[in-house]
């Protein structure tokens, strides 16, 4: 289990949202809705922090993209979602320090099958909320590389924020089993596309480079850092990456909503420079944490 991210016995009386209010231990889908039938479903993570929603706006742009982009019918609309987050939290009380994981699935079926046209209930919206800190803290990771490939477009686009997450699963397994943090996940070709929970950028000669979004998920904190260091005058640009240029990078880290910054100690048993973290890392991480609030959405409680 990740090390900063503990089970947090305060979730345990709070309530959910599945098309309404209800209390977590109550809390259900239908056996016949298309998450359980077929993983059928769209999701965000959403990180609320100082009684506000970080990048909740794009958060929302990309739950909806994905949901139109496997052609869910009756997509609810927008304020109907953030309604949705801004009422559970409310009912709880909650304001710094949590996590809303935020699905859509195509909604329940008449009858068991893959064919979209069973679905004659409309989307089921499934907010939950948690007290849950950071994924990692701030000693950096290590990662392995694992045996299984990142799906590339022609297999399934990783630009759909889907919940078919087996892929990720089995290699996240293989971390575990390996006694590391996470695992690095390569695209069909061998190049680098992105660990099982977060993306990936490199530092060489000064320049910053992060894996061309073939075959990773083209995260938020992903596209902060780009911004951030475009406006720091920091020279950056999406490339193909191998294994080798990781190994032998000046400095390494990942991103993520729940994991922000995080600096790569080593990989694959290879050390990152001095496995410490870096000046570029440490100045985009200190750029994150002023900046990243100032454009997140105040909590209407």
């Amino acid at each position: 289990m990740a090390k900063f991210n503990q089970p947090d016995p305060r979730n345990a009386s709070t309530q959910c949202w599945v098309d309404g209010l209800v209390a977590r231990d109550e809390a259900k889908v239908h056996v016949l809705d298309s998450v359980v039938q077929g993983g059928d479903a769209v999701w965000e993570g959403l990180r609320i922090t100082e009684g506000k929603a970080i990048q909740l706006e794009e958060h929302l742009d990309r739950l909806l993209a994905s949901a139109h982009a496997l052609a869910f019918a009756d997509i609810p609309e927008r304020d109907a979602v953030r309604n949705a987050i801004f009422s559970t939290l409310e009912a709880n009380g909650m304001r710094d320090g949590v996590h809303c994981r935020i699905t859509l699935s195509r909604g329940r079926k008449s009858t068991s099958g893959m064919d979209p046209r069973l679905n004659v209930h409309g989307p089921t919206l499934i907010v939950v909320p948690e007290y849950k800190g950071m994924v990692y803290g701030d000693e950096g990771i290590r990662l392995i590389t694992s045996a299984i490939r990142r799906n590339s477009p022609q297999f399934l686009d990783s630009h759909i924020h889907h919940n078919n997450l087996l892929n990720n699963i089995l290699a996240k397994i293989e971390a575990n089993v390996a006694g590391m943090d996470d695992a690095i996940m390569l695209d069909d070709r061998g190049f680098l596309a992105e660990t099982n929970a977060t993306n990936l950028f490199l530092v060489r000669g000064g320049e910053l480079l992060t894996p061309f979004a073939h075959a990773c998920l083209p995260g938020l904190t992903r596209k902060f850092v780009l911004d951030t260091a475009a406006e720091a005058g920091i020279p950056a640009r999406e490339a193909d990456l191998t294994l080798t240029e990781l190994y032998t990078a000046d400095e390494a880290f990942t991103t993520g909503t729940m994991g922000a910054l995080a600096h790569i100690v080593a990989a694959d048993g290879r050390r990152i420079a001095s496995g410490n973290k870096g000046p570029l890392t440490t100045q985009l991480q200190q750029r994150y944490n002023d900046y990243i609030l100032e454009t997140a959405v105040a909590l209407p409680f």
